[in-house]
């Protein structure tokens, strides 16, 4: 999980591989989904990144596209067996990697057993080979508050730690959050870095900081040297 960024000479083709391309907008259709897909596979980023109704995904048989889907989205106020049966039939249904949403009320309230319980559940209903990444709204948490999620997020047996939803008003991905979290995970966790990825130099600032994976929703534009995308929204 470590990261071997050296620099700003990143290919588009590189960067394409740190990219969960998503469409997560509540009032996105079928067709907008379909046609996410076929975006992502002529950007050739990593994923795809999408509400879990919308699955199972139909992809050419050759693709080498991953399917991402988010539970527990994007509230974290859920049940742990409702996110557990929620992230277990999008892996049935096709995602090969779940995006979960930890109770953010309860971290903020000391409550980290509670956290590490919350995402052990989802864990064991999804293990292995599926990879977890656990969104812990990092805007809306304090320095000891998104350690302290790390860490439950490591003991729960998760693969990832990732910043945000994209919905929260406190804001979504920053620099110093990214580089607490690579840094408390200290390399055997991921991290994903999301909300408010516009542009190329967001995009490699956040990679410098120690993501090994980005959140994107206007990937074309990130990866066409950064200009912002307008049409990007709620991620």
């Amino acid at each position: 999980m470590t990261n071997t960024f050296s620099g700003t000479e990143f290919s588009s083709t590189d960067l394409a591989q740190f990219i969960d391309h998503t469409l997560l907008k509540p009032e996105a259709t079928a067709a907008d989904v379909q046609a996410t897909v076929d975006e992502a596979l002529g950007l050739g980023t990593y994923s795809v990144c999408v509400s879990p109704n919308m699955l199972p995904l139909q992809l050419p048989d050759s693709a080498s596209l991953k399917i991402a889907a988010v539970c527990g989205f994007p509230s974290g106020k859920h049940a742990s067996s409702i996110k557990a049966a929620e992230a277990a039939l999008a892996v049935m249904q096709g995602a090969h990697e779940i995006d979960m949403v930890i109770d953010v009320g309860a971290a903020v309230e000391g409550e980290f057993g509670k956290v590490e319980a919350d995402i052990a559940a989802v864990r064991k209903a999804v293990p292995a080979p599926t990879i977890l990444k656990v969104i812990i709204e990092s805007a809306a948490l304090n320095d000891e508050q998104i350690v302290a999620v790390c860490r439950a997020a490591a003991a729960a047996g998760a693969d990832f730690v990732k910043t945000s939803t994209g919905f929260h008003p406190a804001g979504g991905a920053s620099v110093d959050a990214v580089r607490l979290m690579s840094e408390t995970v200290a390399g055997k966790l991921g991290v994903k870095a999301s909300g408010g990825i516009r542009s190329r130099e967001v995009a490699l600032a956040m990679i410098a900081a120690g993501a090994t994976r980005l959140g994107v929703s206007g990937s074309r534009a990130v990866l066409s040297e950064g200009a912002a995308d307008s049409e990007s929204a709620g991620y």
